[in-house]
């Protein structure tokens, strides 16, 4: 028996015995029957019953748009790529979209509000589902709704282009995107994720259609995002990337940045969900990226950097990653806090942890770059042990017949100047007001759980 046999055995068995007399149900029945770990995420708590940061989301067609319920949607749409027969799936990802997309597709809204604020860039993520809903549009001969989701796409991918506010000329990282406006001249390594590889997708697809000399330098534009970030972020020493960088770190809104070099603009700690954004991306957009583009051996080169060094900190114990990179699980939060203007924040003694999101996110990243031939085979023996890491130390199975996933950094950030505890520092990854929310069944890691196991599944083929 292999060692994926014997994962998938042990679990089954368990959540068989654990489910017996059952009435009948037949989404718990999917749950449990199917041998694909993507469908029975996607079942237990894609389709239903997840949080976006520290809201509960009943199911996901009455989720409201933003990153985390489309992070959950997206990854959904890609089980259902492998498994074109689960229709109840696609019609959830549908609902998803329909409640926040007008009819003709010009107008996102959430709450009866616009969706997409000015210059937030984390507003835009969620648009990943609308290419995916195109393709399954087209290959119906829905038309209507193909002309939908496209001229909602480029809505999104307009907006960040070219009303999107970026960092000035004559500043340090001049045409990146702010993280958000009440971040001024702010880039995180998230951004990447819910901005730049949006823009990528609708480049892959539609870009051609205004003509080769917009699409290449549309393709620089993105380019430029991980350019600046790789430049600013990377720490040669540690060989890892920091979770954001600032511009301006003089100005109080940056007070959490470092003001001299090395590494100047830059918070103080490597959160590993920040760098799962920042390859999840980086896989992402290589993946569409035109072969014969200038930056794409650039940003190849930084695809294989971060495999390397994350493979480096990979844990030998359970094939996870720490939710602080640069520790293992001996490092803690001192007990006393940080001291910011007179004020305490981030007080406590947890031990730094195994964090799913981001074992998710590297996984799915490691296997995929394997499987496009961006990484070597042991890279894909990497992202293979660490999804089977996620299910010996993560997955867990519940009473009612599904799975769950637990440890889950239920959110982070940077500032502003009126939120002193985002401090970026060890404190704060471990014991801060949203950081110190470790949580099971929240959507980030919900969603790169079912990414990671599609590509698993894509391997085992």
């Amino acid at each position: 028996m292999t060692i994926r046999q014997g994962i998938i055995a042990t679990l089954t068995a368990a959540t068989l015995a654990a489910t017996s007399g059952c009435g009948p149900n037949e989404q718990k029945s999917k749950a449990v029957d199917s041998d694909s770990w993507a469908l029975r995420m996607a079942y237990s708590h894609g389709v239903a019953d997840f949080d976006c940061n520290t809201k509960h989301r009943d199911s996901l067609s009455s989720t409201p748009w933003d990153y985390v319920g489309g992070l959950v949607a997206s990854a959904v749409l890609e089980a259902c790529q492998e498994h074109p027969a689960e229709t109840e799936l696609l019609d959830a990802v549908k609902g998803f979209a329909d409640l926040a997309t007008s009819a003709d597709g010009t107008e996102i809204t959430k709450n009866g509000k616009p969706a997409l604020q000015p210059s937030n860039i984390d507003d835009l993520a969620a648009a990943r589902v609308y290419f995916g809903l195109y393709d399954h549009a087209m290959a119906s001969g829905d038309t209507v709704s193909a002309r939908r989701w496209k001229t909602a796409a480029t809505t999104v991918r307009n907006k960040l282009k070219y009303e999107h506010t970026r960092i000035a000329e004559g500043l340090p990282g001049a045409g990146g995107f702010w993280h958000k406006l009440r971040y001024p001249n702010q880039m995180w390594l998230d951004g990447l994720f819910m901005g730049p590889a949006v823009y990528a997708r609708w480049q892959a697809k539609w870009g051609h259609e205004l003509g080769e000399a917009d699409n290449t330098e549309s393709w620089a534009d993105i380019a430029h995002q991980f350019k600046i970030l790789f430049n600013k972020t990377y720490d040669e020493s540690e060989r890892l990337n920091y979770h954001g960088w600032s511009a301006t770190p003089d100005a109080e809104d940056s007070f959490w940045a470092k003001k001299e070099e090395p590494n100047k603009g830059c918070n103080a700690e490597v959160w590993a969900r920040a760098m799962g954004w920042y390859a999840g991306a980086l896989v992402d957009v290589l993946d569409l990226m035109p072969a014969t583009h200038p930056d794409r051996d650039t940003l190849a080169a930084m695809l294989r950097q971060s495999a390397s060094d994350l493979m480096d900190r990979q844990d030998s114990a359970t094939g996870l990653w720490f939710n602080l990179l640069k520790y293992d699980g001996k490092v803690g939060a001192d007990g006393k806090g940080d001291q910011i203007d007179g004020q305490t924040y981030n007080v406590g003694t947890r031990k730094n942890y195994t964090e799913s999101s981001a074992s998710g996110m590297f996984a799915y990243v490691l296997m995929k770059g394997g499987r496009l031939g961006l990484l070597d085979s042991k890279a894909t023996e990497s992202g293979k042990r660490a999804f089977e890491g996620l299910l010996r130390h993560k997955i867990v199975n519940e009473s009612d017949g599904k799975i769950g996933i637990k440890d889950i950094c239920a959110s982070a950030g940077l500032g502003p100047a009126n939120d002193k505890g985002r401090s970026g520092t060890l404190n704060y990854y471990l014991e801060g007001s949203d950081t110190g929310l470790v949580k099971s069944n929240e959507g980030k890691g919900i969603g790169t759980f079912i990414l990671a196991a599609v590509e698993y599944e894509r391997l085992g083929k």
